[in-house]
Parts: C-alpha cells; structure tokens; sequence
C-alpha cells in the first residue's frame, strides 16, 4: 500500500464546499486520488462499497443520511457486501463550527474538518489520517483480529458521536416528555395504540409502521422525531430504520455469513441488526 497513493471520497451536498474541500486536498496532500464527490449519504455509501477508497471525508448533514448515519449504514455492509481483506476506510468528518460538536469529535478522537476548509487545520488532519494509514500498510500479522479491532474501534465512536446531542439536531437537547399512547389515523379515525402495545416501529418511504401483535398502523412522524420520545430501556434501536421494545424479543442469532437477527415473541417477522447495535445483544 505505500507504493499505491491513497484514494478518497467526498460526500458533501454543496458542491462549491465540495469543489473547495478538493482543492485544498490537492495542496495538503497531492498523492490522494479524490475518486468521486457525491451529495448525499445513499450515494456516499454505494459509491464507498463500489471505489473502496482509503478515505472519507463526509459532510455531517446531507439530505437523506446524515454523514453519521451514512458512515454507520457503510460499516454495517463493509463486512457483508465490502471488499474482502479490504480495511475500513480512515473517517474524516467535515462540519460548521460548532464548539459542543467539536467537543463531541475531539472527545471520541474522530479527525474533523470545519467549514470553510483552513489549510492549516487540514494539514494536520492529513497527517493524522497518513499516519493512521501507514499503520495499516505494516506487515499484515494477525490482519483479520486487526480488522476487526478497527472495525469496532468505529463503530464505539459513531455509537457515542449518534448519541451526543452536538452532532444531532440542534434541538434534540430540549426535554421531550415520553410518549404513553401512539395516534395513528386509520380511515377516518384515529386509534390510540398505547405503546406498550407496539412491538417495533419500522421506517417505509414516508411513513412508519408501527407493529403490534395482531395489527399494522402507519404514522407520518419520522422515526428520528420519535426516538427522543421513547423510553430508550424499553425500546432499542436495532438498525438506522428499525426501533424494537426489548422485553418483546425472543432469541438473536447470527448466520453464517456473520449478520445478526431478531425474532419477536408475538410476531414472526424477522429483523436484521445492524452491527452499530450488537452492542446490546454482548452476552451472545
């Protein structure tokens, strides 16, 4: 790898911030092949999986997936759909200046870029990032227990960066009383669904299902407007679209090809666990 340069993706949904980003890489740092710009987190994630770039500078907030949300969506598929004995790629996250976001990305120690772009800050992110990246190019003894390492090194600081208010919604830190009873329109009414009723709530296109034992609602609330309003030790959010109430879970298992399931004591859907959330299911 150190006779290879090391190849990039921008994810960044203004293009003169992204056209600007590029620009100032190729002063910091002239080796680094930029192999492709993309605007929202979708693409940032397919094109990621397709190019297998050594790094990613993704904006914080792009339409659809958040760079957050778009970086933890990308380590989920790395290990099932990426490219094998491939590392996952060094993280660098570009964001306005925010003091509290700062403070949330120096305390996890996740390499940052502030908008407008400064030379002077990016140089020593690229030399973070040329370090980090030499590191990996070392003889590959032990590579796989490496790998793995990294990989759960990443997904520890998406799982503290999600949760901290700095890098979330600029008013996720107001209280948010906790909800009692779902109002889902069905036909002309509205049924009250209490929410120990509710099994899980599942995002689809513009709706959330809301599943219960023996019926299906849809709401229009977004699933990350409802987070804040349940009860986070009763319900635990498996998957970016997939929030389950825990004492409804039976078993977990994980298949051959190392993706881990769900089932339900009162339903038969299956659900898939994104690896961000294992964490909950350690004991396994």
């Amino acid at each position: 790898m150190s006779q290879t340069p090391a190849t990039a993706l921008i994810a960044e949904d203004e293009p003169l911030l992204a056209q600007a980003l590029r620009a100032e890489l190729a002063q910091a740092w002239p080796a680094l092949q930029v192999l492709v710009s993309v605007g929202d987190g979708a693409s940032a994630v397919e094109q990621a999986l397709a190019l297998q770039p050594d790094v990613l500078f993704f904006d914080i907030r792009m339409p659809g997936m958040s760079g957050l949300e778009a970086a933890a969506e990308l380590a989920d598929q790395w290990v099932t759909a990426g490219p094998a004995g491939k590392p996952f790629p060094a993280l660098v996250f570009v964001t306005a200046y925010d003091q509290y976001a700062v403070q949330a990305f120096d305390a996890q120690a996740v390499d940052y870029v502030l908008k407008p772009v400064q030379a002077d800050r990016l140089a020593k992110t690229v030399a973070k990032v040329k370090l980090a990246l030499a590191g990996r190019s070392q003889a590959a003894i032990n590579f796989e227990a490496r790998r793995e390492a990294e990989m759960e090194k990443a997904l520890a600081q998406l799982r503290a960066l999600m949760a901290a208010p700095a890098t979330s919604n600029a008013d996720s830190t107001a209280s948010v009383p906790l909800l009692k009873v779902i109002q889902a329109s069905v036909g002309a009414s509205i049924r009250m669904v209490p929410i120990d009723e509710v099994l899980y709530f599942e995002a689809a296109d513009k709706y959330v299902r809301v599943i219960t034992a023996t019926h299906e609602y849809l709401i229009r609330t977004p699933l990350k407007e409802l987070l804040p309003q349940l009860d986070p030790a009763s319900f635990w959010q498996i998957h970016r679209g997939t929030v389950v109430r825990a004492d409804a879970i039976d078993s977990v298992t994980r298949d051959e090809t190392g993706k881990t399931w769900l089932t339900l004591r009162q339903h038969g859907d299956k659900l898939s666990i994104s690896r961000l959330y294992t964490h909950h299911f350690r004991a396994m």
